[in-house]
């Protein structure tokens, strides 16, 4: 078991937050911040500010605070973004396509090559620079190309078999919006679900509970 294996979710999932947050105060010229105003800033304490860091180095110094820079490098580096993940996409309807031309993949540590989509209609369209190919050509696509991860835009109903494919291939990388619960199936896979209707409801309870 590596180090990194015994941090918590809950501390790993706030390293983007970090992240993004750094590379504002990059943009404007911040070349130092202390865990105060650091933790102001992500809404946290100073004190979990300095035990999520703590996790992974020290990064900061008594009565200097953090370097932004050296920070925010230091954590592209722990969440991988330098590793130009090579994916495709699978499914190329509405939210597939606006995910594919409105997110910038280069800076979150992907890049895509690939988009596949069962409408005979939508195949042999470009999203950017990607090409919309027949899913009957996903094997050899991905024979003749390295790929990583798979991005699933697909119904639920049509994801067992699709993934069945991509698994044999050797892809045990999945964004998943398709709320089909691959891990049931694939244990050893890696999977990041995205349910917006989730986030949608939460937001609806919120606002219902907030007090006047």
């Amino acid at each position: 078991m590596s180090k990194n294996d015994s941090i918590s979710m809950s501390v790993i999932r706030r390293l983007p937050r970090y992240y993004r947050f750094l590379s504002e105060l990059d943009e404007q010229g911040v070349e130092r911040i202390s865990s105060t105003r650091l933790a102001e800033i992500m809404r946290a304490t100073a004190s979990q500010v300095r035990q999520d860091l703590n996790c992974f180095g020290g990064f900061g110094q008594q009565g200097y605070g953090y370097s932004v820079s050296q920070l925010r490098r230091e954590i592209q580096h722990i969440l991988g973004l330098d590793n130009q993940y090579k994916a495709i996409l699978i499914g190329a309807g509405n939210f597939g396509t606006a995910v594919a031309l409105h997110l910038n993949f280069g800076n979150l540590g992907f890049e895509l090559i690939g988009c596949f989509e069962t409408d005979k209609n939508k195949v042999g369209e470009t999203l950017g620079n990607i090409l919309v190919r027949s899913e009957e050509e996903m094997e050899r696509f991905c024979e003749n190309n390295h790929v990583d991860a798979a991005f699933l835009f697909i119904p639920r109903q049509n994801v067992e078999s699709t993934l069945d494919r991509l698994y044999r291939m050797g892809i045990k990388n999945y964004w998943n919006f398709s709320h089909y619960d691959i891990t049931a199936r694939y244990p050893d896979a890696v999977v990041e679900n995205v349910h917006l209707s989730d986030n949608l409801m939460t937001l609806c309870y919120r606002m219902t509970n907030k007090s006047d």
